[in-house]
């Protein structure tokens, strides 16, 4: 774990300069995407100024050392399209993020874990195909696609729940009732769109250690068969899955924007979307940065929960 930590530090200097380049190379541009319709009114000389004040005018280098002192001391600058500071709008939105994905990853591990459980143990059954097929059928759509699906079906056909949002159109004030109820499609939606690949993985795991002669070995004396697949099989097969688990950290990102763009929940990940329809650079650049430090840190509680879970690792001094 050691290394990954020595490696961070570049690696999220790397990931933001390479922010900048691209930026800097970019077609788009931001003060003609800031005045909007004005734009065709307002004199150069005027957005001459803007980029000045902005410092988007200046060489690359210069605008990112001047990024990265403002943010050593803690100053994010201002998002251009919400008028508000990067790290107020960042503050106000971060909590609903985790939310819906803590919600989403706790639901996904139960199910995943239960459901490629009872595939391994029932293998080449009826039920092994269906779920194992729904798994497959999962992986390949996309999560946008998913969450059209979940909104036409339980809140346009049915009525059952809220489209999106934290509350009503008529309410003033967020209520538990009412923040639960919202939750309910974004959050199933984010952990049924991630949760294939665990649940193939599980059976695929649980499969190949229930071949083991340990396991064979347990029902040789006795032992109950949900005591062998609980206590012995699952145990093991899991190991692997800690590790698998820190890798999959950019894709659950990814899933978390997209789901908060369908559902428009006010979280952070949805606003990614927003800061770059808007070429609101003070507020991506954050953003993106913020995603980064996520990745990373999933990986290293990965390696961390890998050491405390296999006694053996400590032993080697692999980490």
């Amino acid at each position: 774990m050691a290394w990954r930590l020595a490696f961070a530090v570049p690696l999220l200097l790397a990931v933001t300069f390479g922010m900048f380049a691209l930026a800097k190379a970019s077609p788009f541009d931001p003060v003609r995407q800031y005045l909007g319709d004005r734009a065709a009114i307002t004199s150069p000389q005027i957005m001459a100024e803007i980029r000045a004040n902005w410092g988007i005018d200046r060489p690359l280098l210069e605008q990112y050392t001047t990024w990265l002192g403002n943010l050593l001391r803690g100053d994010l600058g201002e998002s251009r399209s919400l008028h508000l500071p990067v790290a107020q709008v960042i503050g106000e939105r971060l909590g609903w993020t985790l939310l819906v994905v803590g919600c989403a990853l706790a639901l996904m591990l139960v199910a995943g874990l239960a459901l490629g459980t009872l595939a391994a143990w029932r293998r080449d059954s009826w039920l092994d195909r269906l779920i194992s097929g729904t798994a497959f059928a999962t992986e390949a759509a996309p999560v946008f696609w998913v969450g059209l699906l979940a909104i036409w079906v339980f809140a346009v056909t049915l009525g059952w729940l809220p489209a999106g949002g934290l509350t009503d159109a008529a309410s003033a004030s967020v209520t538990v009732t009412g923040l639960l109820a919202h939750m309910v499609l974004p959050v199933t939606v984010l952990a049924f769109s991630q949760s294939s690949w665990l649940l193939l993985f599980v059976r695929e795991s649980v499969i190949g250690v229930l071949k083991e002669d340990y396991v064979t070995g347990a029902r040789a004396r006795g032992l109950r068969e949900r005591t062998v697949l609980l206590r012995h099989a699952l145990r093991s097969a899991l190991l692997p899955f800690i590790t698998i688990m820190g890798a999959r950290v950019p894709e659950l990102v990814t899933g978390a924007i997209l789901v908060e763009a369908v559902f428009s929940w006010p979280g952070v990940a949805g606003t990614t979307i927003k800061a770059a329809l808007a070429v609101d650079f003070p507020l991506l650049a954050a953003l993106t940065l913020l995603a980064t430090v996520a990745v990373v840190l999933g990986n290293l509680l990965a390696d961390l929960a890998y050491t405390v879970a296999d006694p053996r690792v400590r032993v080697l001094g692999v980490s």
